[in-house]
């Protein structure tokens, strides 16, 4: 197995992740600790492993949040839907060339499809 490289996330993916709760490098950490991508950190080990604890408990967080919030009916089933078809695009999107001038369109939709589902 050859060496890890750096991880880089295209501009939509970048756009979603500084409107989430995680940072970049949470990400990649995610992505690294959960085996779906092998990538190569400039950090101390020490440092690592903190963002290691720190997203885990980010990501546990979130799953109490939504069990939480779907519970109280807050989030209902036509939100998960949403929250569903969004997350096949992005998957869909994390590996595609898209035009940067499709970029801003492509934001404004799934902010617009988000607002609409989180109105309180």
């Amino acid at each position: 197995m050859g060496e890890p490289e750096e991880y880089s996330f295209n501009n939509i993916i970048k756009r979603i992740i500084k409107k989430s709760l995680f940072t970049e490098r949470q990400i990649e950490i995610i992505l690294n600790h959960k085996n779906l991508e092998e990538i190569k950190f400039n950090i101390s080990k020490g440092a690592y492993f903190r963002q290691v604890n720190q997203s885990r408990n980010k990501v546990v967080g979130l799953y109490y949040s939504i069990i939480l919030l779907r519970g109280l009916g807050i989030i209902l089933p036509d939100d998960i839907d949403v929250i569903s078809r969004l997350s096949e695009q992005v998957s869909v999107i994390q590996n595609s060339d898209v035009f940067s001038e499709r970029e801003d369109e492509i934001i404004n939709v799934m902010d617009k499809a988000i607002r609409q589902t989180s109105a309180l």
